[in-house]
């Protein structure tokens, strides 16, 4: 697990979301590509909305003051994930 490896988006405008119920589209418009996700993935990019470098370990602090998310131990492998995954998207970069 990489929990010190820092994530953050290019800019706020970089990818453009339309909620239809459960489900998010996220059109990345560098790549032109659309993305179908569900929760966590929207929370975890509005976390890293800001601008800063955040470990996933910070993301899920965020996160769990907003949401239950259950066990530390447990949530932060899955935040990882999503990041590690949303990185590979190009929807987040490694600061």
């Amino acid at each position: 697990m990489t929990v010190h490896r820092r994530y953050c988006q290019d800019s706020p405008d970089a990818i453009a979301s339309c909620a239809l119920d459960d489900m998010v589209l996220l059109y990345h418009r560098s790549s032109g590509q659309t993305h179908m996700v569900i929760s966590p993935v929207p929370e975890i990019l509005a976390t890293l909305d800001d601008g800063a470098a955040w470990t996933a370990g910070e993301v899920l602090g965020q996160l769990a003051r907003l949401y239950d998310l259950g066990a530390a131990e447990e949530a932060l492998p899955q935040v990882e994930a999503h990041l590690v995954e949303l990185t590979a998207l190009g929807l987040v970069r490694i600061a």
